[in-house]
């Protein structure tokens, strides 16, 4: 606590500042690898431990159900214990996820692997989050935020890409004999390692700087508020309904991605070439999102148009899926499409809800969305894995993923039509200014 002297105290110097925030996106980096160190290798999960797709949407399923409990219970426990001890501890337990997805190989182990991931990657997120308000506040903030969440999403890219530059982990006994699932794995636990060890440093930081410098207040952590969540208006609802079918649309894609690319537009490349290439295409949606997604932000301030841009992003999501299933064509036209909607969307969607909700009831809204996307992602990953294994879908049966493919592109048709529904909503007497609200930049 601040006494009443610490007003004598100095602001955090620049370098201070800045050297807290390279720790904490050290550990946000760990938890954003880990997440995604599975995608290169769900079909060696398959081929070697017996899992099912099924099995496979189960592992990120797992840390869906875990990131739901975090959203009703994480930010209370940030507010117990303090960002040092929190981040340390949810950080602790991103390494334990790790370490659980490697040590037996069977699929029980690896989903309460997940599962811990989940507690323990969400709620770090909840008190990084916390720790860079409270450090920049007044200074950088939006900047540090962004920051930030590039360098998490870095670890998105290098998970993706990681049969690129760890061949040697994916291959520890050369190409000719196949890839292993162990090598990958143990690479998420080296960054597990990093994770805590950034969190160890932050906490030192921190320690130090409470005696020297005058810190701003910990920001208020989201959470839902259950007796008035119920009383938003239709504008907010059609939000959250794109939330859920937007999200749902992408990211049980990406647990698949991988495996569907080598089964299908890969299906006659050299085996290590067609791993690299099939992950490197999943990488580009969160490269794409760590430069474009900021881009796109701007245009919009600068025209409005919220709920039109909400409209195009969807659309660009419809027939993605469907290009990637029965047409030939590049997979840079489909990707591409792809990777311009993910972007999109974040910079378009999530700041609406701030001129859609009052300012005090902002926490219960963003919460409200984050489970809403939770669930989607939660149910998406098990219907997909199912609809593969309805379908026998595999490289002897590369058809078996149209099931699947179908259901994700209805999602963007579903999208589209509450995208629609928001834009008309905006367009009439009741708007909140999605459409009309634009930051002129200042004349000279």
């Amino acid at each position: 606590m601040i006494t009443g002297s610490s007003g004598l105290r100095p602001q955090p110097t620049l370098l201070a500042r800045w050297s807290i925030l390279l720790f904490l996106s050290l550990a946000m980096f760990g938890n954003y690898y880990i997440y995604d160190s599975i995608n290169p290798v769900v079909d060696v999960f398959e081929k070697q431990l017996g899992f099912s797709n099924q099995e496979i949407g189960w592992l990120n399923s797992a840390y869906s159900v875990a990131a739901l409990l975090t959203l009703l219970i994480g930010g209370l426990i940030v507010d117990r214990l303090g960002t040092k001890r929190s981040i340390a501890a949810f950080s602790a337990l991103c390494l334990l996820g790790a370490l659980l997805m490697v040590v037996e190989g069977s699929f029980t182990t690896m989903v309460i692997g997940r599962v811990i991931l989940g507690l323990g990657a969400e709620s770090q997120i909840v008190a990084i989050t916390t720790a860079i308000a409270k450090w920049f506040k007044g200074k950088e903030l939006g900047f540090a935020f962004g920051v930030n969440l590039m360098i998490a999403r870095m670890a998105s890219v290098a998970a993706d890409n990681a049969p690129s530059w760890a061949g040697w982990a994916f291959y520890p006994n050369g190409p000719e004999a196949g890839p292993s699932w162990e090598g990958p794995m143990w690479i998420a636990v080296v960054t597990g390692v990093v994770c805590l060890v950034a969190a160890a440093f932050y906490w030192i930081l921190e320690r130090q700087a409470e005696t020297k410098y005058e810190l701003g207040p910990a920001a208020e952590t989201d959470k839902i508020d259950w007796k008035n969540f119920l009383k938003f208006d239709r504008s907010f609802w059609f939000v959250v309904a794109l939330c859920f079918t937007f999200y749902s649309g992408v990211f049980p894609f990406r647990t698949f991605a991988v495996k569907f690319f080598l089964d299908t537009h890969f299906a006659g490349v050299e085996p290590e070439t067609a791993r690299e290439t099939a992950s490197f295409f999943n990488s580009l949606l969160p490269l794409s999102a760590m430069f474009a997604t900021p881009l796109f932000g701007l245009l919009v301030d600068r025209v409005g148009k919220r709920a039109t841009f909400m409209m195009m992003a969807t659309l660009l999501l419809m027939p993605v899926y469907l290009i990637m299933a029965y047409s030939d064509v590049t997979l840079w036209l489909p990707v591409s499409m792809l990777g311009i909607s993910f972007s999109l969307i974040p910079a378009v969607m999530w700041p609406s809800v701030a001129y859609i909700v009052d300012q005090k009831r902002l926490g219960t809204a963003y919460a409200l969305m984050t489970l809403v996307q939770q669930v989607g992602v939660f149910a998406m990953n098990l219907a997909i894995g199912t609809a593969n294994d309805w379908g026998a879908a595999g490289p002897a049966n590369p058809d078996g993923y149209s099931a699947g493919m179908w259901i994700l592109s209805s999602l963007g048709c579903i999208g589209l039509a509450f995208a629609f529904l928001l834009r008309r909503v905006e367009s009439g007497p009741n708007a909140h200014g999605l459409e009309t609200i634009a930051v002129r930049a200042k004349s000279k």
